[in-house]
């Protein structure tokens, strides 16, 4: 047992702070309440992922872009691909919420469209992708008034989720991910 030098008490030592590979920013959590300053902050984060991404996986080979960002996890390929999946369908998710009265989403299977055959076509194409998409995304969560973030969808998984939520998820997803490229770049000296 260790000792405190000005105290016989025992010193308290400082949890161990393991960081998962998986969740390199921790896992999302929605902030209670959200204030329009977070949403502000949200929808400038996702403004900001298609520069953010193109950064991070500038000047990369094409070894690099194959390499996993974790040990039996998807490569920066993978990564980019899959974040235009999920972003298109989050888009989608959000008009459908606009359109219609919390409708009923259909989930994917992320991992499985991650091994489709154009997850291996150059990144480029989705980092493009990803530049269209977000400036009409953007453009949309701008022009909405604040009762319409407060519209929804049901996915079948994990229930109800308003416009709201979603944008401060994605901006969250944005982060993730690009800090997957980054913390790999950081780890292999690239």
């Amino acid at each position: 047992m260790k000792f405190s030098r000005l105290s016989s008490r025992p010193a308290r030592s400082s949890p161990i702070v393991v960081e998962d590979p998986r969740y390199p920013l921790g896992k999302f959590e929605r902030p209670d309440p959200i204030t329009p300053e977070i949403l502000l902050y949200s929808i400038g984060t996702l403004a900001e992922l298609p520069s953010r991404l193109r950064n991070a996986t500038r000047n990369l080979a094409p070894d690099q872009i194959d390499t996993p960002y974790r040990a039996g996890g998807w490569t920066v390929r993978q990564l980019v691909h899959h974040v235009a999946d999920s972003h298109m369908n989050a888009f989608i998710r959000i008009r459908l919420a606009l359109t219609e009265d919390w409708p009923t989403i259909k989930p994917y299977d992320e991992k499985a469209w991650a091994l489709l055959h154009d997850s291996f076509s150059p990144i480029e194409w989705s980092l493009g992708l990803i530049e269209s998409l977000h400036a009409r995304w953007v453009m949309l969560l701008q022009s909405l008034a604040p009762s319409q973030f407060q519209r929804g969808f049901v996915h079948p998984e994990s229930g109800r989720m308003t416009i709201e939520t979603a944008t401060l998820l994605y901006a969250w997803h944005s982060r993730h991910h690009t800090a997957h490229i980054n913390k790999l770049r950081a780890r292999e000296g690239w």
